[in-house]
């Protein structure tokens, strides 16, 4: 079926491609505001595979579009990026004004909407970081974006799975409540997403839920990475970073043209390692050291003006001494910071693997995306990890039993069509589908050891292997629309359509040391089925009082999908138990305002959310199996402020902040044998408050040789968080101060950065049954960065 599809819609798009029609040219120059020339300067039609770079003196010539209307980003290095729009009625002579970065804000470009538009002009919150704010926040990993985004929490138990809560919706298995995208692939579970970021052109983060053009798993959602791809220039970069706790880190990136205007490559590598921050008492060694191994590779192809090909493969491989370092009990956390006692010794083996095929089709009637892409992550520990977390001999668990099992395989397919980039009528569409196949063998057991007794096993020596085969297939429709009757006033509205149909099949076994083979099943070998389906809509109604100025109301349903619960050595967890999905509907009213000729940026936003069957999770020991189910309803509320401001040459001041009052109307949990009504509780993984504010001073020193000095001071603010539903492992408010300060000179930067300079010890992640991982101590380093163009 996706064959015949992709095989129709291109046929399609090479008809309407070679029925033939008027191409026009655009030409004009780049410009300083001191009418000097901008030479290599980069200039992308947005929502097409057509750009240039300025000569010389500053000129530049764009062929073979068809007529139309269309936005341009210019960017060069040292100046704001802008949006200009080109039109065929004025097609020659063009004359673009690119002001010093000192001086102005950048115009960030988005595809938040699925196609290439102003931050400022969408109406809803989203929050975006170029790649020149990615390097001065230093942001390394998905979970750093904490704060940065208005009411957005990420939290890492060791294992490099983030669990990530925007507005107090958050992950709770592993179905995420925030879906990840990374150059257009949804990483689809927590077992398949690569969290390290590498050579990234921007961020953005889309706040409320996203159903209607994201789908199933963006209730809080959705985090948008855009990594940077070939150009005709050849440019790379090689970047050393150094500091304590043994931190190494190496990367390097090279993209150019082989074949002027038709064939690109592009790759970047990255290794980084750490000794890790906590001390195991059990042997004295360092407990949480690691390296990884991440990359990222580009193949584009232009076949014809219109078209675009792109093959890219990334890979992320882990190698974690330590993966839990995790101490029981709040108070011994704290009383003895970094230091944990567990016996069982083992090195995580984790290996991520995301390869995608995407063709883009620019015509003059319609565009075309295609992008299929092939997900996998094998992930075991080499040896038995530790179950009970302390020194005893009680509780292991065992998963390596070879690449048949804990080996998730996922298969996307996702067409599309829009309204074309020089689309001069007031309407304007999007619509398409998507597919998926997803894979997922698991085979662990729980075994128990001669003090099996310290945690209340009957007996000693001996384990329970679970097995369970999940299949789960689903398909999806959506379209969105906006019509803009005039210049002040945009309306939108979306509808999707998900469907899914899950199977899990599963096994207990009972093993007895020494015997190699189960004695006799615990729970023989049982199956079960289910389908969920759900509508998302989507409706919103901007009013722009100007150009840079607008207010806006937006409506939005959000859909996690539900499921079936897994086997666990826990008889009173029966398995196969199906729960259901979970809906939300966001209201949220903002304004969003671009001030003092582009100086200054104000966006404010109110948001209302109610969930219906909330899911709640809870976590079976010692397998470390999540079991869901429906048991509450939850409402929040907040608002949120991002602020960004140029008040002086040089100077740049962010101010990022969210309010969010998460609490559940209705929770009963089966807590200890009895029934517990925990209504009116809040929301775990959401502190009450989040703000970041960040001021970034640049001097000129040589402004002929290209010597600039900077200065940067980072405040963090976090307010009362809460790790378990019951509201009894909480974190109090608390503030985080990082600092950077560097200089380039022409092509070369060298920084000095440090981060939790007062050394606060806070939790950073907690399990419900008290388990606890700190946040990171005081780290600083040193980087050195040279850029090739």
């Amino acid at each position: 079926m996706l064959k015949s599809f992709f095989t129709v819609s291109v046929l399609l798009c090479v008809a309407v491609l070679a029925a033939g029609q008027q191409m026009i040219r655009f030409s004009g120059k780049v410009i300083d505001d001191q009418s000097k020339p901008v030479p290599g300067a980069s200039l992308q039609v947005l929502n097409t595979n057509a750009g240039t770079f300025t000569d010389e003196q500053g000129h530049f010539v764009i062929t073979n579009l068809p007529p139309g209307t269309y936005k341009v980003q210019v960017t060069a290095i040292g100046f704001a990026a802008v949006e200009k729009e080109f039109s065929d009625k004025e097609n020659s002579g063009i004359i673009i004004v690119l002001p010093a970065a000192a001086r102005q804000l950048d115009e960030v470009i988005i595809a938040a909407q699925k196609k290439e538009e102003r931050l400022q002009q969408v109406p809803f919150s989203v929050s975006a970081l170029p790649a020149r704010q990615v390097q001065a926040y230093r942001i390394w990993n998905n979970r750093e974006l904490t704060a940065i985004v208005p009411n957005l929490y990420a939290g890492n138990p060791g294992d490099d799975r983030n669990v990530t809560s925007i507005r107090g919706i958050t992950s709770t298995s592993y179905d995420p409540a925030v879906t990840t995208y990374i150059d257009g692939v949804n990483q689809f579970s927590l077992d398949t997403y690569i969290g390290n970021l590498l050579d990234v052109e921007r961020i953005e983060v889309l706040r409320g839920p996203q159903g209607t053009l994201y789908g199933r798993n963006a209730m809080g959602g959705v985090i948008n990475i855009i990594t940077r791809q070939p150009t005709n220039r050849p440019d790379g970069f090689a970047e050393v970073n150094v500091g304590n706790y043994g931190l190494q880190r190496y990367s390097a990136g090279f993209r150019t043209a082989l074949v002027k205007n038709k064939l690109f490559v592009g790759a970047a590598e990255m290794y980084d390692a750490s000794s890790g921050f906590y001390t195991n008492d059990f042997n004295g060694s360092k407990f949480d050291r690691q390296h990884n191994i991440t990359g990222n590779y580009f193949v584009k192809w232009l076949p014809a003006t219109a078209w675009a090909v792109t093959l890219n493969v990334k890979h992320h491989d882990t190698r974690n001494n330590g993966t839990f370092p995790l101490v029981n009990g709040v108070q011994d956390a704290f009383a003895n910071p970094y230091r944990l006692n567990q016996n069982a010794l083992t090195q995580m083996h984790d290996n991520t693997f995301n390869a995608s095929l995407a063709a883009n089709y620019a015509g003059a009637n319609f565009n075309f995306a295609s992008q299929t892409a092939w997900q996998s992550d094998y992930r075991f520990y080499d040896l038995p990890i530790d179950g009970d977390f302390s020194p005893i001999d009680g509780v292991t668990i065992i998963n390596n039993y070879g690449h048949r099992w804990n080996n998730v395989k996922v298969l996307t397919q996702e067409f599309r069509l829009s309204s074309p980039a020089g689309n001069t009528k007031p309407f304007d569409w999007t619509a398409g589908t998507y597919l998926f196949y997803q894979d997922v063998p698991n085979k662990q057991a729980t075994h128990f050891g001669e003090d099996a007794e310290l945690v209340g096993a009957p007996d000693k020596n001996f384990a329970v292997i679970t097995t369970s085969k999940g299949k789960n297939v689903g398909m999806a429709f959506y379209g969105q629309a906006s019509y803009k009757p005039d210049s002040s006033w945009e309306f939108t509205a979306g509808l999707r359509y998900d469907f899914e149909h899950k199977k899990l099949d599963v096994l207990g076994q009972y093993q007895q040391d020494p015997n190699p083979d189960p004695v006799f099943d615990t729970r023989p070998d049982t199956s079960a089925a289910a389908d969920f389906g759900a509508f998302s809509p989507r409706f919103s109604i901007a009013y722009h009082l100007s150009a840079k100025q607008q207010v806006y109301v937006t409506y939005s349903r959000g859909y996690r999908t539900g499921g079936l619960t897994q086997l666990s050595s826990d008889p009173s967890q029966p398995p196969l138990y199906r729960f259901k999905p979970e809906y939300s509907n966001n209201y949220e009213i903002g304004t969003k305002n671009n001030l003092l000729q582009n100086r200054l940026r104000i966006n404010v936003s109110l948001f209302y959310s109610t969930i219906e069957n909330a899911q709640v999770p809870t976590l079976i020991l010692p397998d470390a199996i999540t079991v869901t189910k429906n048991a509450g309803k939850l409402s929040s509320k907040g608002i949120e402020l991002e602020l960004a401001a140029a008040p002086v040459k040089g100077l740049q001041v962010d101010y990022n902040a969210g309010y969010t009052n998460a609490s559940y109307k209705t929770l009963k949990l089966a807590l200890y044998g009895n029934e517990v009504d925990l209504s009116g509780n809040k929301q775990i993984f959401t502190p009450e408050v989040t703000s970041m504010l960040a001021a970034q001073y640049s001097y000129e020193i040589n402004a002929r040789q290209h010597v600039n000095a900077f200065i940067r001071g980072e405040w963090m603010y976090l307010g009362k968080e809460y790790f378990d539903l019951a509201n009894t492992i909480q974190q109090n408010p608390y503030s985080l101060f990082n600092a950077k300060l560097g200089v380039s000179v022409k092509k070369v930067d060298i920084s000095l950065w440090g981060r939790n300079l007062a050394d606060k010890k806070y939790i950073a992640y907690a399990y419900d049954f008290g388990a606890v991982h700190l946040g990171n101590p005081k780290t600083y380093g040193v980087t050195f960065r040279l850029m090739f163009r």
